[in-house]
């Protein structure tokens, strides 16, 4: 026998648990299932949450280190792993909890067990591994054993499964060769590490450990870290990196890593045109090339869900997949795997079944965020993707130097801030803000701001009216929308 809800979720991640919540708002009868024994996902219990408990850590001892150019005499006696380990945990046991607590209060039925699509209406949960029976969760903190099978009838069905580390072609995971999942449970820093890959979470890895005194090498295909940003952005985080003593190779193909029966990995690799082979030695290797979707369930076949050659569930812009009455939110979409795009996603589809008809997701207007020290972020168009588009024109990039700001100045960091700006096809006559990249100690703060003009269509002319407050890093962005308006104050 089955019981009924209004809308089944699949997977309790940053897509999933938005979903349920604003549903649950909406007055919808939710239940949310999760095969893990937290709820969250990747991005609460091994990925956000965890990585940045850390980074906050770790960037003590930058600060410790740089004291005595302050004329403050301080220095590091060393790390005591088992406290650095327990905040991290407890961080993330707050949220985990706090997060089952508001699910509880929106009386949203959380089932812990392994979720199966049986068809378009009809969903199917076991027991996850390692337990015997299937749990309902009535209160947020005391589960009831709910049998070996439940079964239940929906409206609407949304597929949040989340994706996992991808790994190197034709080479698992194992021994030194770790992702980044364990790279976040080991309980102490490697004293040496190699690291493959260019993006957010090798760079966040790369940042945290060489901080914390480990020796850091990282391989790269292309000739900068992050590659598919903005050009300026990403060189200056390179030769940053660089700068605080972070070795990066670039123009890297790896062939093999070699685990062996000892500790460490040596990792084979040639490069450029060169043939040689060149190895570079870690006591662990960390493969960031990458996440892969979790939509290799033998029931996304069954069901006839469309996928893409990379295995996305193909959508329409508010999450519908091919199968009617079947949504798809979060990792498993084509866009960026963002917990916070993910947030708007779900809303997005709470929203469209309750019948509100949301706008949907604008990715031009999603920004994106490494944690690095310092940090970049970068939301909306390029220059060079705003110059091949056919829907904006009279393109522009302004560049403003960042150590004209006296905070920027006093932290002693590089910087990097460009403007991209033009007139879109709709509106013609009006300057609007296409794009803002920066590299910044607080760039991830900063972003925000970005993130309203360039979403919002925000004329350059009354973007440039706004004031900020001074001295504040965020006089950078002010400063830097005055000189795209073509009437700098403290810039030439």
């Amino acid at each position: 026998m089955s019981e009924h809800a209004d809308i089944v979720i699949i997977g309790a991640g940053p897509g999933g648990y938005a979903t349920a919540l604003r549903a649950a708002q909406l007055g919808k009868s939710v239940v949310l299932i999760e095969r893990d024994a937290t709820l969250g996902g990747t991005c609460l219990n091994r990925g956000c949450i965890p990585s940045k408990a850390l980074l906050t850590a770790t960037r003590t001892i930058d600060t410790i280190g740089r004291a005595q150019q302050l004329g403050i005499d301080a220095t590091l006696s060393g790390v005591d792993y088992g406290a650095l380990r327990d905040y991290r945990l407890h961080i993330v046991d707050t949220m985990t909890k706090g997060l089952a607590g508001l699910l509880a209060h929106r009386k949203v039925t959380v089932i812990r067990g392994q979720a199966e699509l049986i068809d378009h209406s009809t969903v199917s949960v076991t027991p996850s591994a390692g337990t015997q029976q299937v749990q309902r969760f009535r209160n947020a903190e005391i589960p009831e054993d709910a049998g070996q099978t439940l079964v239940f009838n929906a409206e609407h069905v949304v597929l949040a499964t989340g994706s996992e580390p991808k790994p190197l072609p034709g080479q698992p995971f194992g021994g030194a060769l770790i992702d980044s999942t364990q790279a976040l449970a080991r309980n102490q820093f490697p004293s040496s590490a190699v690291i493959i890959g260019a993006g957010a979470i090798a760079i966040e890895f790369a940042s945290m450990w060489h901080a914390a005194g480990t020796d850091v090498t990282m391989l790269i295909r292309k000739e900068r870290l992050l590659s598919a940003w903005d050009r300026r952005t990403s060189m200056a985080l390179t030769r940053e990196l660089k700068r605080h003593g972070i070795t990066i190779i670039d123009h890297t193909s790896v062939s093999h890593v070699d685990t062996g029966v000892n500790l460490g990995a040596t990792v084979h690799y040639t490069r450029g045109d060169d043939a040689t082979d060149h190895t570079a030695y870690g006591e662990v290797v960390l493969a960031a090339i990458g996440r892969t979707p979790n939509t290799s369930s033998p029931w996304f076949a069954s069901n006839g869900i469309a996928l893409t050659d990379g295995g996305f569930v193909v959508t329409d812009a508010y999450g519908r997949t091919n199968v009617p009455g079947v949504w798809a939110v979060g990792d498993i979409t084509v866009g960026p795997a963002l917990a916070y795009r993910a947030y708007e996603q779900g809303i997005v589809i709470a929203e469209s079944i309750a019948g509100l008809n949301p706008p949907p997701v604008d990715d031009d207007a999603v920004p994106q965020i490494v944690f690095s020290t310092p940090e970049v972020a970068s939301v909306g168009m390029t220059l060079d993707e705003a110059q091949k588009r056919d829907d904006v024109q009279e393109v522009k990039e302004t560049l403003y130097p960042m150590l004209s700001n006296a905070r920027m100045l006093m932290s002693g960091s590089a910087g990097s801030m460009s403007v991209v700006s033009g007139m879109r096809a709709s509106d013609p006559d009006t300057e609007v803000i296409l794009g803002v990249h920066m590299m910044s100690p607080v760039a991830s703060d900063l972003i925000a701001e970005a993130e309203q003009l360039v979403g919002n269509h925000v004329p350059l002319s009354q973007a440039a009216r706004l004031i900020h407050p001074h001295p504040t890093f965020s006089e950078t962005l002010g400063e830097a929308m005055l000189k795209a308006d073509g009437r700098p104050l403290h810039t030439r």
